[in-house]
């Protein structure tokens, strides 16, 4: 029979079934490698050993003394009305004075068996005063017992005490308990990083820096360890990254090499602007991908308005040319009829092909939605199938069994974080060799994020707004503090709309039956009165404008959860300037594109995310004329969330903000799907911070992928990439 590794040891055998259960049920630790990469949060110093006579107050410190008395008292509290409540007091001394300890609750059990009068012990905690006199609250404590107890003395109160991450059910000094017990294992750690490369940058070996995280003598030990660990999930990550790239470039693709004047040259043509000059060298990049014969994988971001949907429209254009078909998937089906009415307006008879009066080069522009009427879906499914349609725009609707097409030569993917890896990935397998594939986030991504969790794409950044587009003042409105900004919000509104404007009134919650927060049960936020009220709906917040501010106004809502074609309709009322205010949930986030819509005010603001607030406010000041964007909250001055606004309203550097975001939140899991910061497979690396790791990880990895693609002769990293890679995730690389 094979022996376990020792780093594979289920805790159930080393620590017991009852402990093992606490850790993979609430700490998702199931291996004794898991637990070894478990790190501390943070170190406590117990402080030197300190004279019971010279105490400081409030100041943690460690003392050697000895057991004078110790009584267990009962009392009455509102918790214990009937006395049940319980209270250890032990009086300790040193011979310098004298300090009384106290104990609460179920916490006087352990100390009342242990601190027996006479017993010898380090006590350790933080000095307060109670009725005058100096004690220690629920202080740590250790026997000393024997002749080992000078030893004790000296290496506990000099040590750096680990805190870990804990749960309720088992406590932070639990789990450096366990740490202690499979600690010895580290030495069979296999090392994923080259001994060159460890060696040229000065790194300690993994068991050393294993040791020196969980139980370090100085600080310097735990610079040492976090500088050895930051670097192996950078570069175990990077590695992953690096072979999927290289993986990637071995794939056949066909070669989309537009035609000379054909349908782009056309389409180009007919262009009322002139392309800047960032819209050019990312159509260059695209274009030199989709002539090779490996298809392209890119990600395109650019900052709200900066015209991405151009330059994804002139690459479709160019594959259709080459006798290819392009497919756009949409994350929602009001986005989606909006490219497809944008697009077919912008192509005009070039979007007609095989209509009377359709242009010698045109072609057909399908639109596939959940909602479409089963005529228009069978003619929409035929005309891909028989290539027919160059261009189809639609929702995931488009990735369904049914759908085939004739030769798909590229997907734009749009809002690339609204949709799962296995819908991509679905619609990618519809080709007969795999697509090219551009995808495309109007969320800027800091760099360091982009080559974590895009790391398998080439990227394309558009920081350029086009000419025309007008600047957006945004401003924090605070309702509670000043009811009267918010009324003269409204009055802005009236003015933006006497001028022949219109506007959005955005709100976090629908308010009809199914949304009623009253059902949930989840607990509302204690940071403040403000959270505690359900957030304002878009039902109630537009009956209560029509009848009062905006009375004599033309206000309209719009939200997920109405029936397709009254979206559309309601949408189309709005771009045709027949609605002055829309009042609408984030459905509007993406893609919406009204010109003529200049003012924007969001209502609990506070409870959107940055870089959410950043998006909505790029639906505004579109056109010629300025945007303005009122950022309406109840929160206090002084909260978080007050400055989060704040942030927002001084800047519309999408790339900065999204820098305050991700620190404010923390990364999600960087391989996995969601990018919420409450889980993470990077422990010790923050992306942010550590943008020099991540970069030099990313060209140390690629060089040795490329010298080596299968790791052959780096067995300890093929070790980590398994470690790292659990089967999701696997898949998830896989289908990047």
């Amino acid at each position: 029979m094979d022996l376990v590794p020792a780093l594979e040891e289920p805790l159930k055998k080393v620590l017991g079934p009852a402990t093992a259960k606490v850790m993979a049920e609430h700490l998702g630790l199931h291996t004794v490698g898991d637990l070894l990469h478990h790190y501390p949060r943070r170190y406590e110093e117990r402080g030197q050993l300190t004279h019971l006579a010279d105490l400081p107050m409030d100041e943690h410190v460690t003392v050697v003394a000895q057991v004078a008395d110790a009584r267990l008292l009962t009392f009455a509290s509102a918790k214990a009305p009937r006395g049940k409540g319980q209270r250890l007091e032990v009086t300790i001394t040193d011979g310098s004075g004298q300090l009384k300890l106290v104990f609460f609750g179920n916490g006087v059990h352990k100390p009342h068996k242990d601190l027996l009068p006479g017993t010898r012990a380090l006590f350790s905690g933080k000095v307060s005063v109670f009725n005058r006199r100096l004690q220690l609250a629920h202080p740590a404590y250790e026997l000393l017992r024997g002749e080992d107890a000078d030893e004790t003395v000296d290496t506990w109160a000099g040590a750096l005490i680990p805190l870990y991450p804990a749960t309720a059910k088992l406590e932070s000094w639990k789990l450096a308990k366990a740490v202690q017990t499979v600690l010895p294992s580290a030495q069979e750690a296999v090392d994923p990083l080259p001994g060159q490369l460890r060696e040229g940058r000065g790194l300690v070996s993994l068991p050393e820096a294993l040791l020196k995280i969980h139980r370090p003598h100085t600080k310097a030990d735990i610079e040492d360890a976090r500088s050895r660990l930051k670097w192996d999930e950078a570069f175990v990550l990077q590695v992953a990254l690096a072979r999927r790239r290289h993986a990637d470039s071995q794939l056949p693709a066909v070669a989309r090499r537009p035609k000379q004047d054909g349908l782009l040259t056309a389409f180009d043509a007919k262009l009322p602007f002139t392309l800047t000059e960032g819209q050019q060298k990312v159509s260059k990049e695209i274009f030199d991908d989709l002539a090779t014969e490996h298809p392209m994988h890119r990600l395109l971001q650019g900052e709200v308005g900066s015209g991405k949907t151009m330059v994804a429209l002139r690459a479709m254009l160019a594959v259709v040319d080459a006798g290819g078909q392009a497919a756009m998937l949409a994350p929602t089906e009001v986005l989606a009829q909006q490219h497809h009415r944008s697009i077919t307006e912008m192509m005009g008879e070039l979007a007609e092909g095989g209509m009377l009066g359709g242009a010698e080069d045109s072609t057909k522009v399908v639109l596939l939605t959940g909602s479409m009427g089963a005529a228009g879906r069978r003619q929409a499914l035929l005309d891909l199938v028989t290539g027919e349609a160059g261009l189809v725009i639609g929702t995931h609707a488009l990735i369904e069994d049914k759908v085939q097409f004739h030769d798909l030569g590229l997907v734009v993917v749009d809002e690339q974080h609204r949709f799962g890896v296995e819908q991509r990935d679905a619609l990618r397998g519809k080709g007969k060799q795999p697509p090219h594939l551009l995808v495309m986030t109007a969320t800027p991504i800091p760099r360091t994020v982009a080559m974590t969790v895009f790391g398998d794409l080439d990227t394309s950044v558009l920081d350029q707004l086009p000419a025309g587009r007008s600047p957006i003042a945004s401003h924090v409105v605070p309702a509670a503090d000043k009811p009267h900004f918010l009324s003269r919000a409204w009055e802005r509104v009236r003015e933006e709309v006497s001028n022949g404007h219109q506007a959005y009134v955005v709100c976090p919650r629908i308010g009809d039956e199914d949304d009623d927060p009253k059902k949930s049960k989840k607990k509302p936020s204690p940071e403040d009165e403000a959270e505690k009220r359900p957030p304002l709906a878009v039902l109630e917040v537009a009956d209560q404008l029509a009848r009062g501010p905006l009375q004599g106004l033309k206000v309209e809502v719009l939200h997920g959860r109405m029936p397709p074609d009254d979206k559309d309709a309601v949408m189309r009322r709005f771009a045709a300037g027949e609605t002055h205010v829309l009042v609408a949930t984030t459905v509007i986030e993406v893609g919406v594109n009204v010109p003529n819509a200049t003012a924007m005010v969001i209502m609990d603001a506070d409870r959107f995310g940055v870089s959410q607030l950043h998006q909505l406010r790029g639906r505004v000041g579109r056109g010629s004329a300025a945007g303005l964007c009122l950022l309406v909250t109840e929160m206090p001055e002084a909260s978080p969330a007050r400055q989060r606004l704040t942030s927002v309203a001084s800047t519309l550097d999408g790339f900065e903000l999204s820098r305050i975001d991700l620190e404010q939140r923390r990364e999600g899991d960087v391989l996995g799907q969601a990018q919420s910061g409450a889980r993470t497979s990077l422990r010790m690396l923050a992306v942010i911070e550590d943008e020099e790791i991540i970069a030099e990880a990313r060209e140390e990895a690629t060089a040795v992928v490329a010298a080596d693609p299968d790791l052959t002769h780096l067995p300890g990293l093929r070790t980590a990439l398994q470690a790292l890679l659990d089967e999701e995730r696997e898949q998830y690389l896989d289908k990047g």
